[in-house]
């Protein structure tokens, strides 16, 4: 799968292929998670988003499970820590 540079909020790479209907995100961290039954109307609206990381944010990561394909968590931290943030 062909990966395409992008810079919004945590988002270094994002690429798509239409034959598996798979999303493919590489986050700043490294780290890669894949999304699957992903139409191509919501690869074609997120990749040519302005505000990528809102798009991905509501319309992906909200809707679609994901798969963590590389990357791994930063040593001393829990992976739940992102989500449920300590007060």
């Amino acid at each position: 799968m062909e990966m395409k540079r992008i810079h919004s909020g945590r988002l270094c790479e994002i690429g798509y292929d239409p034959g598996s209907r798979t999303l493919a995100v590489r986050l700043d961290d490294g780290s890669t998670l894949e999304y699957s039954n992903v139409g191509s109307d919501v690869w074609r609206r997120f990749s040519g988003s302005d505000a990528a990381w809102s798009f991905y944010r509501d319309n992906i990561e909200e809707e679609f499970t994901s798969r963590r394909v590389s990357g791994k968590a930063k040593a001393g931290t829990n992976p739940l820590d992102d989500l449920f943030a300590k007060s």
